[in-house]
């Protein structure tokens, strides 16, 4: 399955664009759903000495699974592609390893 595919098999799922207060759900769920993969993250850290190979990965892919609807759905809402931002990303972090740059902070380096 392509990005674009799946972005469109997304939105079947999705409320109406035109929903009251859509936009501001879907950055809450985005937030929620990044907020569970980081807490199973914490309880591997302080339950399993982060040993990793202790995730679930079935577990994670399912809140990686939730994380990416959130995604696809609110890029819809502005009018982009998963593909195009994808596509975006990879330039982007190509860019900055060309220059290296990758490590560091600010959105603009």
């Amino acid at each position: 399955m392509d990005l674009n595919e799946y972005q469109r098999a997304a939105l079947r799922t999705a409320a109406p664009r035109d929903k009251h207060n859509e936009v501001f759900h879907l950055l809450l769920g985005l937030v929620g759903e990044t907020g569970e993969v980081a807490e199973k993250a914490k309880k591997i850290v302080r339950d399993h000495g982060s040993d990793f190979s202790r995730w679930d990965t079935e577990d994670l892919k399912k809140e990686l699974g939730d994380t990416l609807w959130y995604v696809a759905v609110l890029a819809d809402h502005f009018g982009l592609t998963l593909a195009d931002v994808a596509a975006g990303n990879v330039r982007k972090l190509a860019d900055r390893q060309r220059r290296g740059v990758l490590g560091g902070s600010g959105d603009d380096r």
